[in-house]
């Protein structure tokens, strides 16, 4: 089933005045510059440097509370567990438990990290199609709260896995609904041809056999369509589907408990707005209310990415032909997702000089030796000197989890703002690059 999505991407593209105005915790102060959650970012790359991932915590908080309310307002109380792949910094991880959030993990690594930063592991959910009998076995050992199976392989090696430790894992079946979420092929996973869940027509008897096997208690149904994703209507068919299913579970005499909805709510890259959380949270009450089980949502991009910004600085200005590049000191080692999936993200000066200056077309690039280590294309900025200061938007999701080393780059530092700004990552030295490695006798 393919679902269209509503495009409101425009041809104009907005003026750094709509961009700033779209988003509350920045402001463009006549002195001080850009600041985000009141704090000038100046004086963070004043004491950091650059390229420096920055943080608000209020940001992340108010996102939360919203989600929250969207949901109460409907009369619904899902759980929520945090996507950590999105962003798993302890930090952050440690400010969402503290707001109430368990975490959804897809490996050793991940739910580790979620029990570090102290969230209980019954408040953790494991998701992923290729957990490995290591992954597994820490998990059961550390009392995780649920597993999200994925194909039949999986239930048997897990079955076999709890039975020989004597546990009982509580589990649910991923459903593939076959549903095109209208998003990037390559953030889609819910059509029948993505590698995710169990196909919809293979879950009952998969199911019936699951209540048979040791060491298993199969208490409901999961299902993720895609990420980024701007309308209720992929949702709602999505779980349409799934609301069957249970009532042809219970009808055969199962017991379910338990529905999973995934994540994949979009923010707004441009001056767009995000996904309607009053109209995704009834479209949800509408779906699931006459089914009577617990609900768990997992988002990860909504609460995350606008809760960041890189902060990077120019190197210099060059032309070549008819184009004017601007090339920064962060790249795509820092920030991969516009090389990776072509994807936006808005650009905004520091400087208030030179935010008021007029603007020329720019394409903004990093060092890197790739012709796709380019952030955007096509831009409208003021003329830039070297050194003068950037933000690049909404990266607090999959944007520092996703760097790398690449050109023997070191990773950048990271600064959260909570009252004040605090740095919880430093920069990485270039001898870091090398301290684990060996060469051989």
């Amino acid at each position: 089933m393919s679902i269209p999505q509503t495009n409101f991407l425009v041809d104009a593209e907005p003026s750094l005045a709509d961009l700033l105005a779209a988003r509350p915790a920045l402001n463009m102060h006549a002195q001080d510059g850009l600041c985000f959650e009141n704090i000038p970012l100046n004086a963070i790359a004043d004491a950091h440097g650059t390229p420096v991932w920055v943080y608000g915590a209020a940001t992340f908080r108010a996102r939360y509370a919203a989600l929250k309310t969207a949901f109460t307002e409907a009369g619904l109380a899902p759980k929520i567990h945090y996507a950590v792949k999105a962003n798993d910094h302890l930090a952050i991880l440690s400010l969402l438990r503290q707001q109430g959030a368990g975490a959804d993990v897809v490996s050793q690594g991940e739910f580790l990290r979620a029990l570090k930063a102290g969230i209980d592991p019954k408040d953790v959910v494991f998701s992923g199609v290729g957990k490995t009998g290591t992954e597994l076995r820490a998990a059961l050992a550390a009392g995780i709260g649920q597993i999200n199976v994925e194909s039949p392989a999986e239930l048997a090696l897990l079955s076999a896995i709890a039975a020989g430790m004597d546990k009982t894992a509580g589990i649910v079946l991923r459903m593939n609904p076959d549903v095109d979420a209208g998003t990037h092929a390559k953030i889609t996973t819910g059509r029948a041809d993505n590698k995710f869940g169990i196909a919809a027509h293979e879950i009952p008897a998969l199911y019936v056999h699951a209540a048979t096997l040791p060491g298993v208690n199969p208490v409901g149904l999961a299902l993720h369509i895609g990420s980024q994703i701007l309308t209720p209507a992929p949702f709602a068919a999505a779980y349409a589907k799934a609301a069957a299913l249970i009532a042809q579970l219970r009808a055969a005499g199962q017991t379910v408990t338990t529905l999973d909805l995934g994540g994949g709510l979009g923010i707004g890259y441009r001056d767009e707005p995000g996904i309607s959380l009053p109209a995704f949270a009834h479209m949800i009450r509408r779906e699931t209310a006459d089914l009577g089980v617990t609900l768990i949502l997992e988002p990860g991009r909504y609460l995350a990415a606008p809760a960041g910004l890189l902060l990077t600085s120019v190197i210099l200005e060059k032309t070549g032909g008819a184009k004017r590049f601007c090339v920064l000191d962060a790249a795509m080692n820092d920030l991969i997702r516009p090389a990776m999936y072509d994807s936006y993200h808005a650009i905004l000066p520091v400087s208030p000089v030179d935010f008021q200056n007029p603007a020329t077309q720019a394409d903004i690039v990093g060092p890197v030796c790739e012709t796709g280590d380019t952030f955007a294309t096509n831009r409208a900025l003021p003329p830039l000197k070297p050194g003068a200061r950037l933000a690049i938007l909404d990266c607090g999701a999959y944007g520092a989890v996703m760097s790398s080393t690449y050109n023997a780059r070191p990773r950048a530092a990271a600064v959260l703002i909570d009252g004040m700004p605090k740095l919880i990552t430093p920069r990485q030295t270039i001898e870091d690059l090398w301290s684990s490695e060996r060469i051989p006798g």
